[in-house]
């Protein structure tokens, strides 16, 4: 019979001895909400075209998905590959939210060890899948290869990053022949319009050569929650290393696994232009000048991440400030994310990237820290 669950200890509507901790719930429990700025969502919210495509595809509920994804699937490879789609699709599978992939991935991969990048900390659900999975976790730090690596690139909450040489280097010292290497790209597409050059996306011989030559698997992972900002509708990509492995993947995944609406809501997103360009042009205006306000008021604050990133980590130098800027925050109805549960650095706080007319709000609540 199933345990008994109800005394566990939790965080909020988490259970923090089964789940791991997400940021991205308080906004419903705020009577006097205003904004979320705990999670990495992008500051212009859903676009609009998408939204209503999504809305209208509710008519069809009745109906059942697509078995093969499509047509968002080819439409989310000619946004990946825009001259080539045709030959990548095959290596291309969408999942409820990237975290279905994650999962299905590391059930395929060979058992052994696992290890995660090589900063202080990284977006957990990779290591709880491995440990749910029996593997042995080494840890960031550890001069030993493992059979399993992941690595979020740009890192969250961190806002490390590392470009294509560093990216390659660290997989040949890090995983072992026959290893399997999966590495989040789901933040990559803010860095610029030339994105898909610096992506790992756009290295086919050279994962094709790690496969063939050492049987290393590398898969790309993608949460597209985060860039559209569409995190109530669950959906992740995977590329594959071969179409082989894409397959491996189906054969297991549940059927109909991303629903109606969020395909419908994929296929019209890809094609708005317009919504990226904004976000490449604003997204590093806004964050330069929240870090500035911040900087005034907080001068012994420090600021971490590529100037490109939908957040800001931020180091208070202290438990109790960090502790009372998260308090401050969430009265004032603008939740940001701790850094305590599931990241273990107590004295950070995350707060995402937002037009300034939400962050007056913010900086007001922290006026009494």
């Amino acid at each position: 019979m199933p345990s008994n669950t109800s005394s566990s200890a939790s965080n909020g509507p988490w259970d923090a001895k089964l789940q791991q901790f997400h940021g991205g719930q308080d906004w419903a429990h705020l009577d006097n909400f205003v904004e979320d700025f705990s999670v990495t969502t992008n500051a212009f919210g859903m676009p609009e075209s998408a939204k209503q495509a999504a809305i209208q595809s509710v008519e069809h509920g009745h109906h059942y998905p697509p078995a093969d994804q499509e047509p968002a699937k080819s439409s989310l490879a000619r946004f990946l590959w825009p001259d080539e789609f045709q030959a990548e699709v095959d290596r291309l599978i969408l999942g409820n939210g990237a975290s279905e992939l994650i999962d299905l991935v590391i059930r395929m991969a060979p058992k052994g060890t696992w290890k995660p990048g090589p900063f202080c900390t990284q977006y957990k659900e990779y290591e709880r899948s491995a440990r749910n999975n029996d593997y042995e976790l080494l840890s960031s730090d550890s001069t030993d290869k493992a059979n399993v690596v992941c690595l979020v690139n740009p890192c969250n909450p961190t806002g490390d990053y590392l470009d294509l040489p560093e990216l390659k280097q660290w997989i040949t010292d890090n995983v072992l022949p026959g290893g399997y290497v999966l590495i989040d790209e789901s933040m990559q597409p803010w860095h610029s319009p030339q994105f898909r050059e610096h992506s790992l996306t756009s290295q086919r011989e050279y994962v094709e050569h790690l496969y063939k030559t050492q049987e290393i698997s590398v898969f790309v992972m993608h949460s597209w929650t985060k860039l559209w900002c569409c995190t109530g509708l669950r959906l992740g990509s995977v590329v594959c290393p071969t179409g082989d492995h894409m397959r491996a993947i189906k054969k297991i995944q549940v059927p109909w696994s991303v629903n109606t609406v969020a395909l419908a809501f994929l296929n019209a997103v890809v094609a708005d232009d317009v919504y990226l360009e904004k976000t490449w042009r604003m997204t590093p205006e806004w964050r330069q000048q929240t870090i500035d306000r911040l900087g005034q008021m907080f001068p012994t604050w420090v600021f971490h991440g590529r100037r490109f990133l939908s957040w800001i980590w931020v180091d208070t130098g202290s438990e109790e400030v960090a502790e009372k800027a998260v308090d401050l925050a969430k009265k004032a109805g603008v939740p940001v994310r701790s850094g305590r549960p599931g990241y273990s650095l107590p004295t950070f706080v995350r707060l995402a990237v937002r037009e300034p007319a939400k962050v007056d709000v913010l900086v007001d609540a922290w006026k009494a820290i």
